[in-house]
């Protein structure tokens, strides 16, 4: 079988950027999906994007696909012929819709008899025969939010197309995509080749591009190239580029021939906070900042263009005129804002409304800032200062900084509560109570912090559950999912031991007007179910989660813990028939109408088996060991010494009757594994856990 390396390149006006890698991924794996779906084999694949083309190279790709054996049953070889031996109606009627004569069939033997069979080779379709609807397939499902149409054509594509390129071996694929009849000529750089270029084979493919067109194809060159390039020209000013990876994909997916150039800025523009220096030049202009090796920021950029200019000073100058602007108004924004206190901003948060049912965010500011303290004395932190972090959070929001730049909220509160003159914690508190602001992300560090952070998410889900608005289905249009993941990262990862019920309470207080019948345990309930997730991540099995959410500890710390003694238990021998014996004495125990966690006396003068005398010695030597244990939380090692229950276990059920004819007798058993299962149950119901059986 001959084999080809195929090439497809889809040509258009200049795609979305931050997309463009997504869409590149998409677009090779519905080609090389579909290659597998029919069979056709292949040796490698690599890809291509840059801002006007998306292309593919398969390597060694098979002509043809294989060929495949046919069989198609036909009656019984009973039904087939008559007495005579003579074709029946049946078996010519078979062979006449293959539209071939009876004595082209054969038989095939089997369990249940003999039957008329059709065996032929169904030769393979020709790899090229196949590419185009491969092509088109991949391209129609592509993860495009928004298609375009452009002229008078009724093809969608996220981008008008212009040209496209497929190749099998040296031979064009003569087909139409996208409205475009398919060739070999491509097209290079916008202005540095404005000629057709011609590709002879798919192997040549990057090599004409970049001798010819200017085009650097490979999006992992150009991105390696620009990364080199900028570090390379901060290295040479004595400094360091600050390289932020989705920054620098965006970069490489603006340009198709990258030189990166280094510009400058006045020094008069550092007095404003580097935040939003940065925030003018990475959001707005696509540059990368330097810093000094104490870390500071030095009046230098370095922008990436698309042109190999013959005078790359005007270029600079160019850029440097565009950013002077947008950092005079940094400045401007900077200096205003801090004429005016923050605490006196916070009253221009009276008109604006969180939500209609919840009031403003003045409103909110003021929940938040009772309920910080509440927190902060809890968990031993400063309570006049949370109150006050509380009342100045929000405030920043309705400076001209944060208007113009949204994402230094938080951010800007802090630099204008220093100028204030507020005590130390509470202008970081004000930075830290955003944090985390994604799956992943860094948490407060100061205790201060975590009572802020977690005061405005408790407000939030405590507040909406309460007016009947919690989120439903993809719909959480106040994140209330990222806020209960916050939660119970700050509470488990901070180590704070508080008790979510109590802070939902706390928080359920500050507001007015909840209509929910429940919303503490509503929320209670919503944040503890976000740990299955964790658990899931973590590549546990969801009967950890069930085992410790059924005692619904309401202390994330502790829950977390009691999650790690639990997937530490599985793992012992002992685990899974112990499980096993749990889930036996809770059914016996349920046929009984008895609660689980109910415990009463045992008699010992009642016990008359051996097997369940020695249960009971162990229970009774258990109890008094672990119980200092669970006091301290040390769950893990309580399950551990637990596990020695298992062969006086197995004994006792092997051995002993529960359900005795002597009524005293069966009570006392049943209250030994009573006390046998409450042990168990102060960490997690583990019957529910995997036992094997």
């Amino acid at each position: 079988m001959a084999k080809h390396d195929f090439l497809v390149e889809i040509g258009t006006e200049e795609l979305p950027p931050k997309a463009l890698l997504q869409l590149s991924n998409a677009f090779t794996q519905g080609i090389t999906d579909g290659l597998t779906e029919a069979g056709v084999s292949f040796a490698g694949v690599e890809s291509f994007a840059a801002p006007r083309r998306l292309a593919v190279r398969i390597v060694d790709v098979a002509d043809s696909q294989p060929d495949k054996p046919v069989e198609k049953r036909g009656p019984a070889v009973k039904a087939a012929f008559d007495e005579a031996g003579n074709p029946t109606r049946a078996l010519e009627g078979f062979a006449g819709s293959l539209d071939i004569t009876v004595d082209q069939l054969d038989t095939l033997e089997t369990d249940k008899g003999a039957w008329v069979v059709y065996r032929s080779v169904e030769k393979g379709q020709a790899t090229v025969s196949l590419l185009p609807g491969l092509v088109s397939q991949s391209l129609a499902r592509l993860p495009i939010p928004k298609r375009m149409r452009w002229g008078s054509s009724r093809v969608e594509f996220v981008r008008p197309a212009q040209w496209v390129v497929m190749l099998y071996g040296s031979d064009v694929v003569d087909c139409e995509i996208l409205g475009l009849t398919t060739g070999r000529e491509t097209r290079g750089h916008r202005f540095h080749c404005r000629q057709k270029l011609i590709i002879p084979t798919p192997g040549d493919y990057e090599l004409v591009l970049k001798s010819q067109g200017h085009v650097l194809a490979d999006f992992n060159e150009r991105r390696d190239l620009i990364r080199a390039g900028v570090e390379r020209l901060a290295q040479e000013q004595g400094g360091t580029a600050v390289i932020d990876p989705d920054l620098l994909d965006e970069v490489t997916a603006l340009n198709e021939w990258p030189v990166p150039l280094l510009g400058t800025f006045e020094d008069r523009f550092l007095e404003v906070p580097a935040e939003a220096l940065v925030s003018s030049m990475k959001e707005h202009q696509k540059y990368f900042h330097v810093v000094g090796s104490d870390g500071v920021m030095l009046p230098l950029f370095i922008t990436v263009a698309n042109i190999e200019s013959k005078d790359p000073a005007q270029v600079v100058a160019g850029n440097e005129k565009v950013i002077r602007p947008r950092l005079s108004d940094a400045a401007f924004f900077f200096e205003t804002d801090r004429k005016t206190p923050l605490i006196d901003q916070a009253e221009r948060l009276k008109p604006i409304v969180f939500q209609e049912k919840l009031g403003t965010l003045y409103d909110k500011s003021i929940r938040v800032a009772a309920l910080a303290r509440q927190i902060a004395e809890a968990i031993g932190a400063n309570p006049d200062h949370a109150e006050r972090a509380g009342r100045l959070g929000k405030a920043d929001l309705v400076t001209e900084m944060v208007l113009e730049f949204p994402e230094l909220q938080g951010t800007m509160g802090t630099y204008y509560a220093r100028h204030d003159g507020e005590p130390g914690d509470i202008p970081v508190a004000m930075g830290e109570q955003y944090l985390p602001r994604f799956a992943g992300d860094s948490l407060p560090e100061t205790q201060l912090g975590c009572a802020l952070a977690l005061a405005d998410r408790l407000d939030s889900l405590v507040g909406l559950f309460g007016i009947d608005q919690p989120p439903s289905g993809t719909r959480d249009p106040f994140a209330l999912r990222r806020a209960a993941l916050g939660v119970l990262r700050i509470m488990v990862e901070r180590k704070l031991d508080l008790d979510l019920s109590d802070c939902c309470r706390w928080a359920a207080a500050q507001h007015m007007g909840l209509t929910a019948s429940d919303p503490v345990n509503a929320v209670v309930d919503y944040i503890l179910e976000r740990f299955r997730a964790m658990v899931e991540e973590a590549g546990q099995p969801t009967e950890v989660f069930l085992a410790v959410h059924a005692r619904r500890p309401t202390r994330p710390l502790d829950f977390s813990q009691r999650l790690a003694a639990v997937e530490a238990f599985r793992q012992m021998p002992a685990a899974q028939a112990l499980a096993a014996a749990n889930k036996r004495v809770s059914n016996i125990l349920a046929k009984q109408g008895q609660q689980d966690d109910t415990e009463t006396a045992v008699d010992p003068s009642l016990l008359r088996e051996p097997a369940e005398q020695s249960l009971f010695e162990t229970v009774q030597a258990l109890s008094e060991k672990v119980a200092p244990l669970f006091e301290s939380a040390n769950y893990g090692q309580a399950l551990a010494d637990l596990a020695a229950l298992r062969e006086p276990v197995d004994r006792f059920f092997d051995e002993v009757m529960v359900m005795a004819e002597d009524t005293r007798v069966r009570d006392n058993r049943l209250a030994l594994l009573t006390q046998l299962r409450a042990l168990f149950l102060k960490v997690a119901d583990i019957s529910l856990l995997p036992s094997g059986a």
